[in-house]
């Protein structure tokens, strides 16, 4: 029965150089741009005024870019927020001018180049302080869940599969902050929590495969690593496969059709899924598979009672 199942396993890891060199060149690929274009940080770490205004017709946007342009706005973000009569619009931070005369006088200029009656809904102002505080609590945030997980997997498992699950999460984090840098879309604060989410979705799929892999070890008592392993990411493909297109469904939707407002938040997640899913057969396993992962460092310790060596010499 061993030998049949064996049979009817996915080679996951014979595909293992291949898959680490494509995750290198990713990764590799994400810190250049990291380093060069940077992130394109919002309002919530840059400091900065949202104006959200209500037009009484459909917005156009170009136009409205263009009017802001020749007033001496060219750093004006210009983005439909729910409707398409509804616009938010992001200054940069400008600190000779208070926040109330900011607001009106973009909707004067707004009013006067489109000759509609604008509706001021909302202005908000967050300073330079308060953003780098944010930027500052939202990178020891990722920081601090990574160190957590690597204590909690090397208590629950084994410290192997503690090694490899973070540096899948990291992986799945540097791949998600790279994709934003290179295709410069705003990060905020909204795209922080949607990578808090994915470390939390791949680590769960990380979980999964990891305890199938110390149960197929156990269990198993003929078969290399790579095989266990293999067999270990076979029992688990369909289980993740469904929650992986269950959660697509739900992204895709607010991908395309949740608005401006959350676009970023569906993008991270989206692909977070994605890299998540991948780090958990293609990492974390690689990982742990690298570093020598055997039958002996999962089997569970045999705690001799008290007396038993004289019980097992009575006759």
């Amino acid at each position: 029965m061993q030998i049949l199942q064996l049979k009817e396993t996915v080679a996951f890891m014979s595909y293992r150089k291949i898959a680490m060199i494509f995750s290198a060149i990713l990764m590799i690929a994400s810190v250049f741009s990291l380093a060069t274009n940077k992130l394109n940080f919002g309002l919530d770490f840059t400091g900065g005024t949202l104006i959200e205004v209500g037009f009484e017709e459909a917005a156009d946007l170009t136009k409205l870019r263009s009017i802001l342009d020749t007033n001496g706005y060219s750093d004006a973000v210009v983005q439909l927020y729910g409707s398409s009569r509804d616009v938010v619009i992001r200054l940069a931070l400008r600190e000779d001018v208070k926040m109330e005369m900011l607001g009106n006088e973009v909707l004067e200029i707004l009013e006067t180049g489109t000759s509609q009656k604008i509706d001021m809904r909302r202005i908000e102002f967050v300073g330079a302080s308060v953003g780098d505080e944010l930027a500052e609590q939202g990178g020891l945030a990722m920081l601090t869940a990574l160190i957590c997980i690597l204590f909690y997997v090397a208590f629950r498992f084994e410290w192997r599969f503690a090694v490899g699950s973070v540096v899948a999460l990291f992986h799945d984090v540097l791949l998600t902050l790279g994709l934003f840098s290179i295709l410069g879309l705003e990060f905020d604060l909204t795209v922080l929590a949607a990578i808090l989410a994915v470390i939390g979705y791949s680590l769960n799929d990380t979980i999964v495969v990891s305890d199938r892999i110390r149960e197929n070890f156990r269990k198993i008592r003929e078969g290399a690593p790579e095989e266990i392993i293999n067999i270990s990411l076979t029992q688990t493909l369909s289980r993740t496969f469904i929650t992986s297109i269950t959660t697509l469904l739900v992204l895709a939707a607010l991908f395309f059709r949740g608005g401006e407002l959350i676009h970023g938040f569906a993008t991270a997640l989206l692909f977070g899924v994605f890299v998540g899913t991948y780090s958990s057969i293609y990492v974390a396993s690689l990982v742990a598979l690298a570093l020598g992962i055997s039958k002996e460092d999962l089997m569970p310790e045999v705690i001799e009672r008290e007396g038993e060596d004289q019980e097992a010499m009575m006759p």
